[in-house]
């Protein structure tokens, strides 16, 4: 199964569209076998096999929860919830749900979505470890933005232990498997990568300059066996005030192009760019524009698994929501529309309290170069009136980063063979047998920051 993603570009046919959107994945199933055993132009066919891998991973492993399930969570986590207020998130897209077989089923992530992202929910929960937690965290960035601007930069050494162990219901003693983790790649910011540790026996590294970078494991398969590396590396970042005044409208001519299916130039998005843009000219005040509808008017989301977004650019500006990477890839369409080049980054955000999967994104001003930028951390500085965090992640990063990846859809070293977890991103690891790739509700991906020492 190749992993080109950029065939939902095509478009289903009306009867099995209207299978998926109701929730009759096995119907949808066996209508698209019935088409593909049939005549069909080849790019139908290619997006007919896709779309029995998206299919796969909906359902009720990514939306487990029933509306009465999902109202009893609400009940036990928030002082005095009422019935009512379920259906007016519903109502505000406050809460990610689909139809399965014709009734609503919730995300699995939709209680923490509404803990990360509400204020009036947070402060009514039964418990404060929640709010103590984002407190910390505030603190962390604040203190971070205060040493960027007193010292102009911050440089550390990062260890960081990551790890991939199959559940037990998934696991095929003695059979071949192949297991891929992420590694910081070498890029402006990552520099002396070590990798210190792992287990068992690593069969490839790909180079420091992989647009995806990951170690691979191959190996017949232990009982309870864990796959791990812990690795080393060094970030710097400086700390930047762009001037418009001195911003340059020429620049080289990379990163403007579409990159099917998620960052494309619909009429749709032309005219919201040109809406946000109106006459503005200075590339780096659009870029400011840009932003500052992200992160004011694009509420912060959890979505489902990349794969099942037919095109995530515009899946966040119709829904006016999404998560870190569904707003960095808005924040790169828009550039690119506006003729200003931008491109990708992701890996982990990485604290010694909390570490996890995030997405930001680089623009490139003359005579600057590269910028970068973070919506989804900006627009939660903006929600919290932390105004001048919000204004420096504009053109600025925290020194809490690990980037393995520089772009999107990119093959891994080797290639895998089936259906990627993720076809977009690297950042939980990916896993496969001789017969079939697994889901990430298959298989447990671990990241612990070990120690952040600063230089």
């Amino acid at each position: 199964m190749e992993n080109n993603i950029s065939w939902t570009k095509i478009p289903l046919p009306d009867d099995v569209l209207r299978l998926k959107i109701g929730g009759y994945f096995d119907d949808a199933v066996r209508m698209i076998d019935h088409m593909i055993g049939g005549f069909l132009p080849e790019c139908m066919r290619k997006r007919l096999e896709l779309e029995k891998e998206i299919i796969r991973m909906l359902g009720e492993e990514e939306y487990p929860f029933t509306q009465e399930e999902a109202l009893n969570m609400m009940k036990e986590a928030f002082i005095d919830f009422q019935e009512d207020e379920l259906d007016k998130l519903i109502e505000v897209s406050g809460v990610n749900w689909i139809y399965i077989k014709g009734k609503r089923h919730f995300h699995k992530l939709f209680y923490d979505n509404i803990v990360k992202t509400r204020t009036d929910y947070r402060e009514r929960l039964k418990t404060s470890e929640v709010e103590d937690f984002n407190i910390k965290r505030q603190k962390l960035l604040n203190d971070n933005v205060t040493y960027m601007k007193e010292h102009g930069g911050r440089t550390a050494k990062m260890t960081i232990r990551a790890s991939v162990k199959i559940k037990k219901e998934y696991e095929h003693v003695g059979k071949k498997v192949r297991v891929y983790i992420p590694i910081p790649q070498k890029c402006r910011q990552i520099s002396d990568i070590r990798l210190l540790e792992s287990s068992p026996e690593i069969t490839v590294i790909a180079p420091e300059d992989a647009l995806q970078r990951t170690v691979y494991f191959e190996t017949e398969l232990k009982p309870k066996q864990e796959f791990f590396i812990k690795y080393s590396y060094i970030n710097h970042v400086n700390y930047i005030e762009p001037d418009p005044t001195i911003a340059e409208i020429d620049h080289p001519d990379f990163y403007m192009g579409e990159q099917a299916p998620h960052i494309v130039f619909t009429p749709f998005m032309k005219e919201l760019i040109a809406e946000i843009k109106g006459a503005e000219t200075n590339p780096l005040i659009v870029a400011r524009k840009i932003y500052d509808f992200i992160t004011t008017k694009v509420m912060y989301s959890f979505v489902c698994e990349y794969a099942a977004l037919d095109n995530i650019s515009e899946y966040a500006a119709k829904n006016m929501k999404g998560d870190c990477g569904v707003q960095a890839i808005l924040f790169i369409t828009l550039c690119r529309l506006a003729g200003i080049p931008a491109r990708w980054q992701s890996g982990l955000y990485a604290t010694e309290m909390y570490t996890g999967c995030h997405d930001w994104a680089e623009f490139y001003i003359e005579p600057y170069g590269w910028l970068y930028v973070d919506t989804s951390f900006g627009g939660s500085a903006y929600r919290s009136g932390q105004i001048e965090r919000w204004n420096y992640y504009f053109a600025n990063l925290d020194i809490y980063r690990m980037v393995a990846n520089s772009e999107m859809q990119s093959e891994f070293m080797p290639p895998k063979v089936y259906f990627r977890a993720d076809p977009i991103d690297n950042q939980r690891g990916e896993v496969e047998y001789e017969d079939g790739g697994l889901h990430f509700s298959q298989f447990d991906s671990f990241m612990k920051t070990v120690e952040i020492e600063e230089m």
